[in-house]
């Protein structure tokens, strides 16, 4: 199994505190953040940054935040979570991400999807009805833009018509794999199995058995589109990341903090069903207790999800150097047992999907 680190960048107060960090602190946490992960020595450790337009979040500019990353770092993999495509430019899109390519050298991954916010649709003057037919017509264009030059494309709905369109500058080596983000609908996934790509379930929030359906239909529509097997790899979030020696003293510390944050975010399409964070522990997928509660549960998840690439956000309310102190035992405690019992090969010479560049030992 590989592991991400995913941060869209919220920007609440501790519910408890009140204390809440400048942007420019929020914003340097991301970039530190990074950067720690990748002297915890794990290669196959990824760095993802989300792209929200509403709501209480500092990261409407993912593309400049992960080039800050990989101008800060040189070995750790780079991805969007996700690159909210129906209300960009494809244009843009494309240059903007080969230029993080190239800024990396080959390290970008790109994650797509629809986007977990209504309000951002009329921010960017479109229709909250047409969010399905954007995203693949603009995924179309952005395919061809990065898979050739002196593109021509005949315009649709959303997309204006080009002509003999090369985008500067191109990626590094080939474009970059692209992960399509599946939260609530079956759309994504199938659109993912359409283009043979894989697929990002967020499981974030539901039960686990809400996102299975989207991954079952994702493999049964990637083997009824005739793709090669091997390749439909799949990605799956988490809820909250918090390791204590203990479940009660994870519980005691955080559980407060979660169920504040809930109450303040239980809004249709950010819902959960889960009453406490006792509930959630027990039954959801937040990774709160001890190394090994959070070793069982993903292994669980995984038995389901069948998943190679685990990502976990650190609980960003709370003090930053107690962020970094559940990042280390992450790394340390919960990742080496999960590459050794659950391997992958994903970013490995076995992965066909890969780039030369992505491909890692497939030891880690």
């Amino acid at each position: 199994m590989k592991f991400q680190l995913l941060d869209i960048v919220p920007y609440r107060a501790d519910p408890l505190t009140g204390r809440q960090a400048s942007a420019a602190e929020r914003l340097e946490e991301t970039v530190a953040a990074a950067v720690r992960a990748e002297e915890l020595g794990f290669d196959a450790v990824a760095v993802a940054v989300g792209e929200r337009h509403a709501g209480p979040f500092l990261s409407s500019s993912p593309t400049v935040l992960l080039g800050a990353i990989a101008a800060s770092t040189k070995r750790i993999r780079l991805n969007s979570g996700v690159t909210v495509l129906p209300v960009l430019d494809p244009v843009r899109v494309a240059e903007d991400y080969a230029t993080i390519d190239q800024l990396s050298r080959g390290r970008l991954d790109l994650t797509i999807g629809k986007g977990n916010e209504a309000l951002q649709f009329p921010l960017f003057g479109y229709e909250i009805d047409d969010q399905w037919e954007l995203l693949a017509e603009k995924y179309a264009l952005l395919r061809a833009l990065w898979d050739g030059e002196d593109v021509t494309w005949p315009g649709g709905e959303f997309t204006r018509p080009l002509t003999g369109v090369t985008t500067l500058p191109r990626p590094f080596d080939g474009a970059p794999r692209v992960w399509h983000g599946s939260a609530t609908t079956l759309f994504s996934a199938g659109l993912a199995a359409r283009w043979g790509d894989p697929l990002f379930s967020a499981n974030a929030i539901q039960p686990l058995e809400n996102y299975a359906v989207l991954v079952d239909h994702y493999r049964r529509e990637y083997v009824r589109h005739g793709h090669a097997p091997g390749q439909d790899y799949v990605a799956a979030g988490a809820g909250a990341l918090f390791i204590a020696d203990t479940t009660q003293e994870a519980v005691r510390q955080y559980g407060p903090v979660y169920d504040a944050i809930v109450a303040a975010t239980n809004v249709p399409g950010n819902n959960t069903p889960y009453r406490d964070i006792a509930h959630a522990v027990a039954e959801g997928p937040v990774l709160v207790g001890t190394a090994q509660q959070v070793i069982d549960k993903i292994a669980r998840f995984h038995g389901r999800l069948g998943h190679s690439l685990q990502s976990v956000s650190l609980p960003t309310t709370v003090p930053f150097a107690q962020q970094l102190e559940i990042l280390e035992r992450f790394a340390t405690e919960v990742i080496p047992v999960l590459r050794r019992e659950l391997p992958t090969t994903l970013w490995t010479a076995q992965d066909a999907g890969a780039r030369v560049g992505d491909r890692i030992p497939a030891a880690a």
